[in-house]
């Protein structure tokens, strides 16, 4: 083997500047090689633009004077083979514009950087990691989520809890922590908020520089693996939130990279994102297409993540800054199914969740079949619906009833996620909880409802942390959660509250299997504005898989109130958000209740329920089982299903 075999191939420049290159982490960046007894480190940049590379770091004083980079192709690739291991050492990209300015970039295929304020790149391997999670992997591989109970929650890895010196835990310390936590509130995944280095605490991980480079606030690359690892073995999936559509502006980014803009688009109007401050990439470029989808598969090679939420797709589908009359980015439309068919085809399983707020039709339909290709879409109208809905008091509800009913007009076009993400409860939009209006006792109990609902609506769902402590406060994204909040007897029945929720949504098949399909629901009445009480059927793939979901959205209880249900026999309450262990006032119905042959909002036969004020409600129908006797013969029996654990 010779210096000249760590060269890139031309069929590999070739990919990459046709922007088919996706795993072009494999050649740029820093690389250690092993050649007989001599170790080599290949730096390698694609600066198009550049007068001269050059190599600076703490191995030659900052001084890039002999550590030239050599162009290989007309199309401004650079590269550099150095005979050490440079392992661990700090380095940047000397870059020598036109214009004659000087500028130190960090290397965009970075696999490390330094904590912030600096800025530096690290050298490192990933190659070295021994996985455990191999039981994870095949599950993953054999499970269809459309039909899987889905419950993310939602992590900002910096503010989730912290240490007592206001310092952030590790990965380590997370894993040990979250893991537990994750488990024993019955989450079937965390997202994390973007944790590609970034500069700006502030901006969350949304304005990255390093988007090969996990950021080293909570450890080194290794020890996330080791993260993932964890909550792989324990059950848990992990879900990055992505950022493909805009980057930070900061002088050691990718902006103006080589003194232009090679990376981002070459107009004003379309670069400059002006909501956020940054710039949006060029995703109509060969290389900008290559960086970003060997980034998406780059996640799933090294790091095991099983998905992405990706952010921002109403600003890729359509032009930024626009006027109010949207126009369609051909270049943003193709990137996105150009990106979701790669991946497909590269791990069927690996999930991708769109960020669309738009109307653009067909966005969880295969490419192949039209569609942009995404797994599933937020439904944000029926998040800003139900918020605006549960915002009008109580007695005026009935004025905006059809902020309730809406989302089931669209709610089985697209695959649907249901979101209460971190940016409902932040800049002075109130938590979940102090949106409620009404008193203490009101709150809580109208938040155990919206919760509820939620859970019984068709969809999977998403939940920002906090939300199971009830915090009054908004997101802190500078403190960690109100922990001493579990010190309070109505925060830790709203505590305990989700942990049933989350428990029955998993064991009942009805409010999961058939979420994509009409299939699974139906109105029992969904006209009833002047009482605010809505009721319907969830359904599960074998008919004996049927629930009652009532919700009551004011705070008037009724002693009896006649539910349409579609068989005769007898009915169980499974679940009421109105019991006093949870914070109600314990208007439940202890007994089973038998169906009359009385027809009632459209369906064959109906029964009395009592409905407690602001109360969600589950009543299934007593399945029966046959129990053989010591004579041989068969009797059918009533059986209540057991809430004990399984």
């Amino acid at each position: 083997m010779t210096v000249n075999t760590f060269f890139p191939t031309d069929y590999q420049l070739h990919l990459f500047h046709e922007g088919n290159y996706f795993q072009s982490h494999q050649l740029f960046g820093a690389h250690i090689f092993n050649n007989s007894d001599q170790v080599y480190t290949r730096f390698c940049v694609w600066a198009p633009n550049a007068k001269q590379v050059r190599l600076a770091g703490d191995f030659n004083n900052w001084n890039g004077e002999g550590y030239e980079l050599q162009k290989v192709n007309d199309e401004g690739v650079w590269i550099l083979i150095i005979n050490k291991d440079l392992t661990g050492k700090l380095y940047k990209y000397e870059i020598f514009t036109q214009s004659g300015e000087r500028l130190l970039k960090s290397d965009p295929f970075a696999f490390y950087s330094e904590i912030r304020p600096n800025t530096a790149s690290i050298v490192y391997s990933l190659k070295k990691f021994d996985w455990q999670d191999n039981q994870w992997m095949n599950r993953r591989g054999k499970k269809t989520l459309l039909s899987e109970p889905v419950v993310i929650y939602e992590v900002h890895l910096g503010s989730w809890k912290k240490k007592e010196d206001g310092e952030y835990l590790t990965y380590k310390e997370l894993a040990s922590e979250l893991i537990p936590y994750v488990l024993e509130h019955g989450f079937t995944h965390i997202e994390l908020l973007p944790i590609v280095e970034h500069p700006l605490d502030a901006s969350w991980g949304y304005q990255g520089t390093g988007y090969f480079s996990v950021t080293s606030r909570y450890g080194t690359p290794d020890e996330f693996k080791e993260f993932v690892d964890q909550f792989h073995q324990h059950g848990i999936g992990v879900i990055l939130d992505w950022v493909p559509g805009h980057f930070c502006k900061d002088a050691h980014g990718l902006y103006r990279f080589d003194g232009t803009h090679i990376y981002s688009y070459s107009t004003v109007s379309d670069r400059e994102n002006a909501v956020w401050g940054t710039a949006n990439f060029d995703l109509g470029k060969g290389e900008v297409q290559s960086f970003l989808i060997s980034n998406a598969q780059f996640w799933i090679d090294y790091f095991h993540i099983d998905g992405f939420r990706m952010d921002a797709v109403a600003n890729i589908i359509y032009w930024p800054n626009g006027s109010h009359e949207k126009r369609e980015n051909p270049f943003g439309i193709d990137f996105l199914k150009k990106l979701n068919q790669h991946i497909h085809e590269y791990d069927p399983h690996f999930l991708m969740i769109g960020e669309d707020s738009t109307e653009f039709p067909n966005v969880t339909t295969p490419v192949p079949n039209g569609g942009l290709g995404f797994d599933y879409k937020w439904n944000m109208g029926w998040m800003n619906d139900m918020l605006e809905y549960m915002e009008t008091p109580p007695y005026s509800r009935s004025n905006v009833h059809s902020n309730v009913t809406f989302s089931f007009l669209y709610a089985f076009l697209e695959n649907f996620m249901l979101p209460f993400s971190h940016d409902e409860v932040v800049h002075g939009k109130k938590s979940l909880l102090d949106k409620m209006p009404g008193d203490y006792w009101e709150k809580f109990a109208q938040l155990r409802l919206l919760l509820g609902y939620m859970f019984a609506h068709p969809g999977k769902k998403l939940l920002f942390m906090g939300f199971e402590l009830g915090q009054f406060a908004e997101w802190k994204d500078k403190e960690q959660l109100d922990w001493n909040l579990m010190d309070y007897e109505m925060h830790q029945k709203l505590n305990a509250y989700v942990k049933l929720l989350t428990k029955v949504y998993k064991r009942s098949k009805a409010l999961y299997e058939l979420d994509h399909l009409q299939d699974g629901f139906e109105w029992i009445d969904a006209n009833n504005s002047h009482q605010s009480v809505f009721s319907f059927l969830r359904k599960g793939k074998k008919t004996e898989e049927l629930l009652v979901v009532i919700c009551n959205f004011t705070g008037v209880n009724y002693p009896v109130y006649r539910i349409g249900v579609p068989k005769l026999g007898e009915y169980r309450e499974i679940f009421n958000s109105d019991q006093i262990e949870y914070g109600g006032t314990g208007l439940v119905n202890k007994k089973t209740v038998l169906a009359e042959d009385e027809p009632f909002h459209g369906q064959p036969y109906s029964l009395n329920l009592t409905i407690p004020p602001f109360g969600f409600q589950i009543i299934r129908p007593v399945k029966k089982r046959k129990e053989r006797k010591g004579n041989g013969k068969e009797e059918v029996r009533s059986h209540v299903i057991s809430r004990r654990k399984r």
